[in-house]
């Protein structure tokens, strides 16, 4: 057996939750102690990742960091969070 499969038969009742969770297209996270440790994905998303190259996936990974900043930024404009104008921000930086 390869180290990075493990058999749902030998986890009882996980089968179930990664059967719901992969149907959902849901991420599961396994925790210890509240810390999250390692993370179940949908088996496409898995295969797509597995694929990509070091670079690829660091790539990935910074477009999904840009977005998750852009949301925040969304829901903080949204809030109602003071916006600096784009010529305030360079007019202080000097540019």
């Amino acid at each position: 057996m390869d180290m990075s499969e493990l058999p749902l038969e030998d986890v009882p009742g996980l089968a179930d939750l990664a059967h719901r969770a992969a149907d959902r297209g849901q991420v599961v996270y396994l925790t210890e102690h509240g810390q999250r440790l390692a993370a179940i994905v949908p088996a496409d998303i898995a295969g797509e990742l597995a694929a990509m190259s070091a670079e690829e996936r660091a790539e990935l990974f910074e477009d999904l960091q840009d977005s998750l900043a852009a949301r925040r930024a969304l829901a903080a404009v949204e809030a109602g969070e003071p916006v600096v104008p784009w010529e305030e921000v360079k007019s202080r930086l000097e540019l």
